[in-house]
């Protein structure tokens, strides 16, 4: 909807203004702040018109970013005031709803009292309960009082207790299965057996990446279970097929000298992970350009677009991300090293653009009608927004901070997803930002493109 609105508004004002086509394209780019849009919308023109470009698309772009970025900020400012949203009361229903859905891991004590599953193995629960993830750790036998590591051959009796950590949307079906969940903090599990520790320990031995932890059979080699995998933040449940992956953290349960066992075959040098794999992103650049530059046609064009040097490196770090842990690719790249790449190619590439553009760009504003570029700018960045961010609100009732980083990304808006992380104070922005960047930046590029060929 943001999209369509931005390209629906470029249409409108060009009929009213009679600006051309490539001149409105350019504002569009600057309006929604797209880099690549730009570039994409500068080469289709030259491949046009025989290499020769038109310096007005640069300009264009150069007096509507600013705005562009500050539009967005206001139109979240006016949203907030006209929903009258409170950011604590925001946040509270942000919690509670990622404590009832999906997201997330619960560490729970379930007392077994289902008739059914006594006598039965953990493998069998894990049979019974196919698709449900858990992990269960220790079990407190109800005879002895005496604590265990879980093991998949454990058989569960009446009045037998166990811990395990839960999907949360799987918390409710795993506790009514096995009986009822009980109050029995961590600190009461390890006062029962102090011979038992839960350590978190970091993944930086390279050959076990991507390498599903059913391969290392923990719990029969080194005495351990391991429960969670916290990777980028986000915790996940430790099921046997889940993939490793180098960056990873895992809790493992277990006697010291068994944790110890597994710090040695993990790595756990946090020092390892200090030094960036450069190498797969300049992989994933390359094979990006490459695909960037693969022309592919679309109904009614007059010549083929191309996903272009954003684009395309774009689709292949998605892919990357998704598959490269299977080729045994190591894509582990600190958070300051990320950052450093992405401030010096968003640098580079506006100075690039600040050199084209900077020659002309006063007389442009001053004399030429570029202040009407600003204001035409202004409207294609603050309607969509507007709209799209009514429509989340009123009809599709977004959450206020997820709402905020949606629309930054749908605008690919990385200094309006810092004012909205900054005003939420959690991860949510972010998460909406993620969620909806890569479509919305395949469709900026693509529109552009398509805005030029179709002029």
């Amino acid at each position: 909807g943001g999209v369509a609105g931005g390209v629906g508004m470029t249409l409108l004002l060009r009929a009213l203004t009679g600006i051309p086509m490539q001149t409105m394209v350019g504002i569009l780019s600057g309006a929604v702040t797209n880099t690549p849009g730009l570039g994409a919308a500068q080469q289709t023109f030259a491949d046009l018109h025989g290499g020769e470009g038109d310096p007005s698309i640069a300009l264009g772009y150069a007096v509507a970013y600013p705005l562009g970025v500050a539009g967005v900020i206001g139109a979240f400012l006016l949203l907030k005031a006209v929903f009258r949203i409170n950011a604590e009361r925001e946040t509270a229903a942000l919690e509670a709803e990622r404590d009832a859905g999906e997201r997330g891991v619960a560490l729970v004590s379930i007392e077994v009292r289902n008739p059914a599953i006594f006598g039965r193995s953990i493998a069998d629960l894990h049979r019974l309960l196919t698709g449900r993830r858990f992990v269960v750790s220790r079990v407190l036998r109800a005879h002895s009082n005496a604590v265990e590591i879980a093991a998949a051959e454990s058989a569960l009796g009446s009045g037998d207790r166990v811990l395990a950590a839960v999907a949360q949307g799987d918390r409710e079906v795993v506790e009514t299965f096995l009986g009822a969940a009980v109050t029995m903090e961590r600190k009461e599990w390890e006062a029962l057996d102090k011979s038992l520790v839960a350590r978190r320990l970091l993944i930086t031995r390279q050959a076990i990446n991507g390498r599903p932890l059913r391969r290392f059979n923990f719990r029969d080699t080194f005495g351990v279970n391991i429960t969670r995998v916290n990777r980028a933040g986000v915790e996940l449940v430790a099921s046997p097929d889940f993939a490793l992956q180098v960056g990873d953290s895992v809790t493992v349960v277990g006697s010291e000298e068994a944790v110890r066992g597994v710090e040695r075959f993990l790595g756990n040098q946090l020092e390892r992970l200090n030094h960036p794999n450069l190498v797969p992103i300049f992989i994933g650049i390359a094979l990006g350009v490459l695909l960037g530059s693969v022309p592919f046609s679309l109904p009614g064009t007059p010549q083929p677009v191309r996903l272009g040097l954003a684009g395309g490196p774009l689709v292949v770090a998605i892919l990357v991300s998704i598959f490269g842990a299977r080729y045994r690719l190591v894509t582990y790249t600190t958070a300051s090293a990320n950052l450093m790449l992405r401030e010096v190619g968003i640098c580079l590439f506006l100075a690039c653009v600040g050199i084209g553009a900077g020659e002309r760009f006063l007389p442009t504003v001053l004399h030429d009608g570029g202040w009407r570029w600003i204001g035409l700018g202004f409207l294609i960045t603050v309607v969509p927004v507007l709209l799209a961010g009514f429509a989340g609100r009123r009809f599709c009732k977004l959450n206020h901070h997820t709402l905020t980083g949606l629309l930054a990304g749908s605008m690919t808006d990385p200094p309006a997803l810092a004012f909205a992380n900054a005003a939420a104070g959690n991860d949510a922005p972010s998460v909406g930002y993620a969620t909806v960047y890569p479509l919305t930046m395949f469709l900026r590029v693509l529109a552009a493109q398509l805005l030029i060929l179709l002029a």
